[in-house]
């Protein structure tokens, strides 16, 4: 098939080419609802897109079936023709081109070529026309990883092809960041053979079924004043509903959210996002000064919602609805009904409420949550996390040569791996303003910041000192592929 399509790989026969555009890309887990869809609003390096034919289902030996999927490359800072190859995966949610951010940088002092693959359904790449639940049983994080492995092959034998040559191979290394970190991690520990090594941002690798560490987080991160507020404000929220709901829902202007359950999942939500992207202010202060002077705290947090979760960061509401979440037809919303079904299928992450000292409504539980995934995709559609754990090893994964990142005031750290371990190193990133996959991205998360800048971060230094010793992990890692003149070892 590599050689079948090969011409579609490199689509300028190595003619370098630089573009930069301004939509937005992803690679963070936005809470809950599209875990990976809102990191990045910037530049890219490339938004030009290219195409393979995909393997439908790796583990059936009759299902010959293939779609396209999408693919980018960037090749500026590549060292013809041993450079290394970088492969950034998608995650969930549209994949708009490689942006850049840290990855850049670290691609100009490798002399590496740039690759992104979409994620199979997401974007782009969807194999059928309609997502009824039927049609999504090959949406998995095993398909994805032998997509990646297939892609893989693809790439390196039409990169050999234009240089007409046969049975080279460059150096790998592989990159993720959240959901995608975790992608990063497993393939490295599924596929060895085929990269030096892997980073993994802020990676989920922990398929958790009763969340709370989740809430728990927020608070810690928001610290005990703005944490009193946002409880007080939820409790009185839960007394206006329970006298008129739809006056209250109104609002937030989320009338359209008929389960209450939906409505306190958007609210919480709504908060959580400040912490997790490094703009814990943003929810804080107009809060806690509505407190100080004696404002009503509802219709305040109501005017953060509205102008920051709904305005600034362009969360839709209808993305909470569980109707919503039921069409079948490819929208622009479409990854929240796709996240989900991998959530209701494989890794659950349910961010629900703990039984004491919580922040979000004790109504987003389980219960919740297992209700919204047969709503959504019918009866029996439950999240075995303990076969995803057994297959991937949970934090207890098996692997070498995987880097773990976190930022210390990201909720999802609590599903990664944040203890070191043989030849897999661990780093927390520590600052106030630290969050979801903040060595790719800088401070804060959100807005995009040209390269990762950490200049912005509350501690510059903490973030210089974690890329550092990525750097010098690679660095090792890379030397010894090419020693073995191999792409692994």
């Amino acid at each position: 098939m590599a050689m079948r399509r090969k011409d579609w790989v490199i689509a300028t026969a190595l003619t370098l080419l630089l573009f930069v555009s301004f939509p937005a890309f992803s690679y963070g887990l936005v809470p809950p609802r599209t875990l990976l869809n809102k990191l990045s609003e910037g530049k890219y390096l490339t938004n030009q897109e290219h195409w393979f034919d995909q393997t439908l289902d790796h583990f059936s030996p009759y299902d010959h079936r293939q779609f396209r999927q999408r693919y980018y490359e960037f090749l500026d800072y590549f060292r013809i023709p041993d450079g290394p190859i970088f492969l950034l995966i998608g995650g969930e949610g549209t994949s708009n081109g490689i942006a850049n951010d840290y990855l850049a940088v670290l691609a100009k002092k490798f002399g590496a070529a740039l690759v992104s693959l979409e994620h199979r359904y997401y974007g782009k790449s969807s194999p059928f026309s309609s997502l009824e639940t039927e049609n999504l049983k090959y949406l998995s994080s095993k398909q994805a990883l032998s997509d990646l492995a297939t892609f893989r092959q693809y790439y390196q034998e039409s990169l050999n092809a234009k240089l007409n040559r046969t049975k080279i191979e460059n150096p790998w290394f592989i990159f993720g960041g959240s959901y995608s970190g975790a992608l990063s991690a497993w393939f490295r520990l599924k596929f060895p053979h085929l990269t030096c090594g892997s980073l993994a941002s802020s990676a989920v690798v922990l398929a958790v079924y009763n969340f709370t560490e989740f809430d728990q987080q927020i608070g810690e991160s928001a610290g005990p004043e703005c944490k009193a507020v946002l409880q007080e404000i939820t409790q009185l929220v839960e007394q206006k509903l329970a006298s008129n709901g739809s006056k209250v829902k109104a609002t937030f202007d989320a009338e359209d959210l008929e389960i209450d359950g939906d409505f306190f999942y958007y609210l919480a939500d709504a908060a959580a996002i400040a912490f997790q992207y490094g703009n814990p202010d943003k929810v804080c202060e107009p809060i806690v000064k509505a407190k100080k002077a004696g404002e009503d705290l509802v219709d305040a947090y109501a005017k953060y919602v509205k102008e920051y979760y709904s305005g600034t960061f362009g969360v839709s509401v209808q993305s909470y609805d569980q109707k919503y979440l039921k069409r079948t037809d490819i929208n622009k919303d479409s990854s929240s009904r796709l996240w989900w079904f991998q959530v209701c299928t494989e890794v659950a992450y349910f961010q629900v409420a703990p039984s004491n000292d919580s922040i979000r409504s004790s109504k987003v539980d389980a219960k919740y949550h297992l209700d919204l995934c047969e709503n959504v995709f019918g009866k029996g559609t439950f999240p075995d996390v303990d076969a995803t754990n057994l297959y991937y090893g949970g934090t207890k994964i098996a692997g070498s040569k995987i880097i773990f990142t976190n930022g210390s005031q990201d909720p999802w750290r609590h599903a990664s791996k944040q203890t070191s371990s043989p030849d897999m190193p661990s780093y927390v990133v520590s600052c106030s303003n630290c969050g979801h996959c903040s060595d790719y991205r800088g401070c804060p998360q959100v807005p995009f910041a040209i390269e990762g800048s950490e200049k912005n971060c509350t501690s510059p230094d903490a973030v210089h000192k974690v890329r550092q010793k990525i750097s010098e992990n690679m660095d090792l890692w890379l030397s010894e592929c090419v020693d073995t003149g191999r792409s692994f070892i």
